[in-house]
């Protein structure tokens, strides 16, 4: 039950001294919930959450096109690490967001997050500008930056289950995420649209693409475009959020640790979201290298799939529980990355690989994966109190977000095979967790 330490009142009224604290709230008693409260607070920081996402995918999406424009000389290894960098600063701020909605409450922690975000949309408008290449120092320190879009997320979804029953959180937070997922797709699928006509008479850039004609290029337009959006999102968090007063201090928020399914649903997490956020960050550069430049208009396909499973299966796990389906999620990701894996090692080297089995095995990955992030939303509201159920949904974020750092490593220094062979033994190994601990019938924790 989350409630505020105060005296009773009627539902959802307004405090004198914080005009923005729903005072006496607890979602899973009707007489004090406000189900217009809650959906529009979940409207609100989904808007924002879209926004995370399309900063947090930003630069790579403009990477793969800004290696080969005139004056700028980035090598494979060099747009890898640039690729690496907003999934280190995403998994690391989102241990720093996890502890922010008991300490700020919705409003100040969703306004603030929202503020600094426009920092990178404006500045990687700016730098793709530049006639030459700046210092990699400072690509680095803005690719650090669009990190910031993947560390909200431990803030804001911790924060929504706060305003929703159990009956209803598997829906909510899967309807959150998905939709906020879809700004993967949405940046993926606007960067090489956007790109290819001028706006407001600004000058645009020449390209060279490998084994194509030199084109001209606008990469200033996607920050142009999403700019507008991201003031909105401030506004529209400041004018409309309200916070439930949930209060933990640092030391009560680190009690998660002592519970072993902490760490399990974290593993179920890094199936689910790790992988979706690592192969989303490194598909364009997949593509590319394997395909050539022409393809990367259907990059956006993987994490678009991955999005709407993760929306259309909230419904399906509040019916159904949430570990069956993370068993299914694991299965069917090791199945997907084995399609893959056939693709690559079927081909003589210097061939290039089936494009039609790559796809669809990357696109498998990707909905499964959406499958599991659906589920395990379900499971840890049941499996933990509700305090200790936002921190647990924070810190198992916080290492997914790690997924595009490690997975832009592992396809800079490993075989392609090497790497879907891992996520063949890792998904299955996870798959078997599940099903013991959460879905069998008897399972110590049946979620």
């Amino acid at each position: 039950m989350v409630t505020a330490d105060v005296a009773p009142r009627p539902a959802h009224q307004v405090s004198t001294d914080a005009r923005r604290d729903l005072l006496d709230w607890d979602p899973n008693d009707p007489q004090r919930w406000d189900s217009k409260v809650a959906w529009s607070t979940l409207w609100v920081t989904t808007f924002n959450l879209m926004l995370a996402f399309i900063i947090w995918y930003l630069p790579g999406a403009l990477i793969p096109t800004l290696g080969t424009v005139t004056g700028w000389d980035l090598s494979e290894s060099q747009s890898y690490w640039l690729l690496a960098m907003p999934g280190l600063t995403g998994g690391l701020l989102r241990i720093v967001w996890m502890m922010l909605p008991p300490m700020l409450g919705t409003r100040k922690m969703l306004t603030l997050s929202a503020l600094l975000m426009i920092i990178p949309f404006v500045g990687w408008t700016w730098v793709v500008m530049l006639p030459t290449q700046p210092s990699y120092a400072l690509l680095v320190a803005l690719a650090l930056a669009a990190g910031l879009g993947g560390g909200v997320f431990s803030g804001y979804m911790p924060s929504t289950s706060y305003f929703f029953p159990k009956s209803k959180q598997g829906t909510a937070l899967g309807l959150q995420a998905g939709i906020g997922n879809f700004g993967v797709s949405v940046v993926q699928f606007v960067v090489p649209w956007a790109i290819g006509f001028g706006m407001f008479g600004l000058a645009g850039q020449l390209a060279h693409p490998q084994n194509a004609e030199p084109r001209q290029v606008w990469l200033q337009n996607p920050g142009l475009i999403f700019i507008p959006f991201a003031v909105v999102g401030v506004v529209l968090a400041w004018t409309l959020l309200k916070s439930v007063p949930v209060k933990a201090n640092l030391k009560q928020q680190f009690d998660i640790f002592q519970n072993k399914h902490t760490w399990l649903m974290t593993m179920e997490y890094v199936l689910t979201f790790g992988i979706f956020s690592g192969l989303a960050g490194t598909f364009g550069m997949l593509l590319k290298q394997q395909f050539g430049p022409e393809y990367l208009t259907w990059v956006f396909l993987g994490a678009l799939v991955g999005s709407l499973a993760r929306m259309c299966w909230g419904p399906l796990c509040d019916r159904f529980g949430g570990g069956v389906w993370t068993v299914v999620s694991g299965i069917g990701v090791a199945a997907s990355a084995g399609l893959v894996l056939f693709g690559q090692v079927t081909v003589a080297d210097g061939e290039t690989p089936s494009l039609p089995i790559f796809m669809t095995g990357m696109v498998l990955i990707f909905f499964f994966c959406g499958v599991g992030n659906a589920a395990t939303f379900k499971q840890m509201p049941m499996i933990f109190p509700a305090r200790q159920a936002g921190g647990v949904i924070g810190w198992t974020a916080a290492i997914a977000a790690f997924g595009p750092f490690l997975f832009s490593m592992l396809f800079n220094y490993l075989p392609r095979t090497a790497v879907f062979g891992g996520i063949i033994a890792y998904a299955l190994l996870c798959a078997g967790i599940a099903w013991h601990f959460y879905a069998r019938p008897g399972a110590e924790a049946k979620s």
